[in-house]
């Protein structure tokens, strides 16, 4: 009886004693190099688009990102904590312009009616 050839497929064996290794070793490598993954879905009837969904997905790491110009977390305040205090503190200061607003508009009712 034969023993089946090795698999030669350059794909890491997934059943294999070194998938483990083999897993995070792509994975490091897609996260190094960056994966982009587009496309387009289009629904069209009698010649009418009633539909177009586009589809981006980038997977690279974060120092990856940044060096193609990608950096849309740091601005975002449900991702950075330093967004959330800049969007609390703009919010802040516009609270005080519309503040100072009314009160030249009526001088000294708003003193009166705060607690």
């Amino acid at each position: 009886m034969t023993t089946p050839a090795p698999r030669s497929s350059g794909f890491p064996d997934p059943y294999g004693h070194n998938s483990g290794a083999n897993l995070a070793d792509i994975l490091e490598r897609v996260l190094d190099k960056g994966v982009v993954i587009a496309g387009d879905i289009r629904i069209n009837l009698l010649d009418i688009e009633l539909l177009t969904i586009k589809l981006r997905l980038i997977v690279a790491s974060v120092d990856k990102a940044k060096e193609m110009g990608i950096d849309w977390w740091e601005t975002d305040p449900a991702l950075s904590s330093r967004a959330r205090r800049d969007e609390l503190t703009r919010e802040n200061a516009e609270l005080r312009e519309r503040l100072a607003r009314l009160e030249e508009l009526e001088p000294g009712r708003a003193r009166k009616e705060a607690p």
